[in-house]
């Protein structure tokens, strides 16, 4: 009765109990406990018939039953995780409460209570490269623990950025409204961003040029070669493009040993933290952006470069290479087991 942690209803109940025990009337103890009469003459007899441990207990009430039987439940969560409509990918309220003969709110209410959502669905990869793990274990190996010495450059290119321009002026922002930008928009050309972000300082290493081949990123790498301080070995993460593995690219690098290319696995994007860069760049200074020719949107990407290396921020890797290895080796055994249904 005193508790301060017991729940609600049995500490009402054994100060009810309580009062009983002490000769109160049921009126009395009902007033008291801010309950009805009825409910003090139940517990008491629930308390003379089944004693102290069921004091607590919730009784299942006499209110309305379910209309929608189990097994038509069970047959709408079957139809929802195995099945799929004629002519479509995936269920709807309405197209499976038309099949099931029930509302689309009870549809609803079901998916909802089981966390089933038909309408989503998200996009995942697993690297089939032989080399994975040991790819993973060098490049997560840098990340955490950095070679002395040296910097270390997560490279890559951003290509196909395109010069749009927008068919009409937008509207600027005001109080209680956003501002605006049409849905269409005119090609200006493009051109490819070579780009190297400095782990440890976040600073970044860029120049746009028209394409991406195998010259231009010797171009990119002589730059690379002049901005980094002599003296320091140069560690490069980069992802397995032919070009990166061209002759001339490895006659190149035969002549500059300070250079040291680390290659992500296959279909590993996410591993290179410049592609986390590049998410910035495409937010902040190219999507909303208006651009009437190429120069235009080179001069933008120069400006955000130059903003970035005024005020760097490093991206900081934390997870570890056992850590993922367990969640990729998750995801095999999940397609696995869909494997034999596929």
């Amino acid at each position: 009765m005193r508790s301060r942690t017991a729940q609600a209803r049995v500490v009402q109940r054994a100060k009810a109990l309580v009062l009983a025990a002490d000769g109160v009337a049921n009126s009395r103890i009902a007033v008291q406990v801010g309950v009805s009469v009825k409910a003090v003459r139940t517990w008491r007899r629930r308390f003379a018939e089944e004693g102290l441990p069921k004091l607590g207990e919730v009784r299942k009430g006499r209110g309305r039953k379910p209309t929608i039987p189990a097994a038509k439940v069970d047959a709408i969560v079957e139809a929802t995780l195995h099945t799929t409509p004629p002519g479509a990918t995936h269920w709807s309220c309405r197209t499976m409460a038309k099949v099931q003969g029930v509302s689309s709110a009870t549809v609803q209410r079901i998916w909802s209570a089981r966390g089933l959502k038909p309408h989503l669905a998200t996009t995942f990869k697993l690297s089939n490269d032989p080399h994975f793990e040991e790819k993973l274990i060098d490049v997560v190996g840098l990340y955490l623990d950095p070679p002395d010495k040296a910097v270390l450059l997560c490279m890559d290119e951003k290509s196909q950025i395109k010069a749009l321009d927008r068919t009409q002026p937008g509207l600027p922002m005001k109080k209680g409204w956003a501002g605006t930008m049409t849905h269409d928009y005119k090609r200006n050309g493009t051109t490819t961003l070579f780009a190297a972000l400095n782990v440890l300082d976040g600073k970044v290493i860029g120049e746009c040029l028209p394409r991406h081949r195998h010259s231009e990123f010797l171009r990119f790498l002589r730059r690379v070669d002049r901005e980094v301080p002599k003296g320091l070995q140069i560690h490069m993460i980069l992802d397995n493009y032919a070009t990166h593995k061209h002759d001339q690219v490895e006659l190149w690098l035969s002549k500059h040993l300070r250079f040291h290319l680390h290659f992500i696995p296959t279909s590993s994007s996410w591993l290179n933290l410049v592609e986390r860069w590049f998410r910035d760049l495409d937010e902040k200074a190219i999507r909303r952006g208006v651009f009437h020719s190429v120069p235009n949107l080179i001069a933008a990407i120069e400006a955000y470069l130059n903003a970035n290396n005024d005020s760097p921020r490093a991206f900081v890797w934390t997870a570890t290479a056992e850590q993922i290895l367990a969640k990729v080796q998750r995801g095999r055994v999940a397609l696995q087991q869909l494997a034999p249904q596929n």
